[in-house]
């Protein structure tokens, strides 16, 4: 990070927030002062769909619009209005379903659907009725969706009739799997297979939502690892806390907000905060299943006039990539706040955000085991373009040393939490050996990131512990190389790497992988520019000596930009589990 990045500071207008105060907030907040917020019921239970859905219909939002659902491409979009009462109605008629199908409290429930009503109210319906939900990305292969539901041992999985030709080749060895519930076309044959429509028909719209512990496991989510099996993540209902006040503080939500987190549910951010966190809230929330174009996303951001917006800095570039003249043919007339989660937002993305929209982006940085915002950028601060913000009250965040010692501001080290907070990682299904890799140093939870912390207590991002390529005797993070790199206006993404110099001297290289923007061709004079140019903003032992141009990037569903499969593939290795890469 240069002293320049670090000095350079980006200001909102001035507008009301929900927090205005961070400092005193991070002196005086505690946990359990959001307990009021909650109903829940008697002998301190709780459960999850209820304060998301149901208390809200007992207070005035019955008849608020909680869902805009948009399908199609724009100028052709299908958009369709679910209240609060709707969605109440729908969750309970699937709560009953999953009732009648003897699905017990605890017992996991899968879905392996697109982004469409039923996988919002459905994962709703699983928490009242006590289950564990366990929502798949849509693009995943038969092998990736074998491992998660047999390593959860699901015993109901809803899906369609297309995307279950994926499931049918390994249904033989899902041992525990009852039942298969079937969206839109008739079931195939076998037992167990149930159209759900037609069983919803038969199901009442009237359920009381079970009270749970504070600790019952709601959720578990399969991230993929470097090497071997995917592992399964388990949140508590707890976790709500995070949600809710993460939603209310660093979102902004308010009353009057639609707001739009295009994560899919597969991934933790498309639960924490395209389900809990606006619901939580009370607000009235978008979800888009069409495909990613620069016109589709801006057109829905036009048609239902969002106020805020929460997307993933790979989607920022690729939006860059299109082009300043396509955002001036839209007005994004409510458009208030932008936020970003996925991977560190590139400087260069903030200071477009500035240009194009008006709005600087915040990014945000948490982790699925983290289950909510941990460090961020909130819209009562100002931004320091690249850095990942400041901790979330009630979060206790440093760099340490390899023994655990906080580090003085300035040094690099390891990104560590103080354990516990409300929504973090209870367990990993079935492996208390990688879990308890978490928490090795003793007193702290280990990320696995390197990160400073400037005077101010802003944090930066350096990379993955085992990505810092270390070079002519420097330790160099991937992530200021690559954001030197998006700044040249060819380059629309970049990736790096470190690899063994051939020559035996520098101890390893760095090697940068990258696309273009539209209208620039691959040539050796380009590389030499792209070199030449972080040459001028870095220091020499930080330029690529190797520059590579592709025409995309290995990412994950999420937007993350996997260095590990970069690297496997220039060293010829097994990249490990691919299950959650894009196709």
């Amino acid at each position: 990070m240069s002293e320049t990045a670090d000095s350079e500071l980006i200001r909102k207008m001035p507008v009301q927030c929900n927090l205005t105060d961070y400092e005193k907030t991070y002196r005086e907040f505690n946990w359990e002062s959001l307990r009021s917020q909650f109903n829940g019921f008697t002998g301190d239970r709780v459960n999850m769909a209820y304060e998301c859905i149901d208390r809200h219909c007992e207070n005035g939002r019955r008849n608020k619009v909680a869902l805009y659902w948009v399908g199609g491409d724009a100028g052709k979009f299908d958009i369709r209005l679910f209240t609060y009462d709707d969605m109440r109605k729908h969750s309970n008629r699937f709560a009953n379903l999953l009732t009648r199908l003897g699905v017990k409290e605890g017992d996991r429930v899968f879905f392996f659907l697109p982004r469409i009503p039923v996988l919002y109210y459905g994962i709703l319906g699983a928490f009242k009725a006590g289950a564990i939900a366990g929502p798949l990305f849509a693009a995943f292969g038969p092998e990736a969706v074998r491992d998660r539901v047999s390593d959860s041992g699901a015993v109901l999985l809803v899906t369609t009739p297309e995307l279950y030709e994926k499931v049918a080749p390994v249904r033989g060895e899902l041992k525990d799997l009852k039942n298969v519930l079937f969206v839109g076309g008739q079931p195939p044959p076998g037992e167990g297979n149930l159209s759900l429509s037609e069983e919803l028909d038969k199901c009442s719209d009237e359920f009381r939502a079970k009270p749970l512990d504070w600790e019952a496991p709601m959720l578990v989510h399969y991230t993929s690892g470097t090497t071997g099996k995917p592992k399964g993540i388990v949140h508590v209902q707890k976790a709500m806390y995070g949600h809710y006040i993460t939603g209310k503080w660093v979102l902004d939500l308010r009353e009057d907000d639609i707001y739009w987190c295009t994560a899919d549910p597969g991934w933790v951010t498309g639960t924490s905060y395209g389900i809990f966190a606006p619901w939580l809230n009370g607000a009235s929330q978008v979800v888009y299943e069409g495909r990613f174009a620069a016109e589709n996303w801006y057109s829905v951001i036009d048609a239902l006039d969002v106020t805020v917006w929460y997307t993933a800095p790979t989607a920022l570039r690729m939006l860059m990539k299109a082009g300043d003249g396509l955002v001036k043919q839209h007005r994004f007339r409510r458009l208030r706040h932008i936020l970003s989660v996925g991977e560190p937002l590139n400087a260069e993305v903030v200071r477009w955000g500035m240009k194009v929209y008006g709005l600087p982006i915040h990014d945000t940085w948490w982790m699925t085991e983290t289950g909510a915002m941990m460090i961020v950028n909130f819209p009562c601060n100002a931004i320091k373009p690249g850095s990942m913000g400041r901790p979330m009250p009630g979060v206790h965040a440093a760099i340490i040393d390899g023994e655990g010692n906080e580090l003085e501001p300035g040094k690099e080290g390891f990104l560590a939490l103080r354990p516990p907070w409300p929504s973090m990682m209870r367990e990993i299904w079935k492996n208390k050996p990688k879990f308890d890799e978490y928490f090795r140093i003793k007193g702290w939870y280990f990320s696995g990131d390197t990160a400073m912390m400037d005077k101010d207590g802003y944090f930066w991002f350096v990379g993955r512990a085992d990505d810092v390529i270390k070079t002519s005797g420097h330790r160099v993070g991937p992530f200021e190389v690559e954001s030197a790199l998006v700044e040249h206006p060819a380059v629309a993404e970049a990736g790096v790497i470190g690899k063994p110099d051939p020559e035996g001297i520098r101890g390893d290289i760095i090697k940068a992988f990258v696309s273009l923007r539209a209208g620039h061709t691959a040539s050796d004079q380009l590389k030499k520019e792209i070199a030449d140019y972080v040459r001028k903003t870095l220091a020499s032992h930080a330029v690529p000596r190797e520059i590579e141009i592709v025409q995309a990037l290995p990412k994950t569903r999420s937007g993350k930009i996997m260095r590990r499969v970069l690297k496997a593939r220039e060293m010829g290795q097994d990249p490990g589990d691919v299950s959650g890469l894009e196709e």
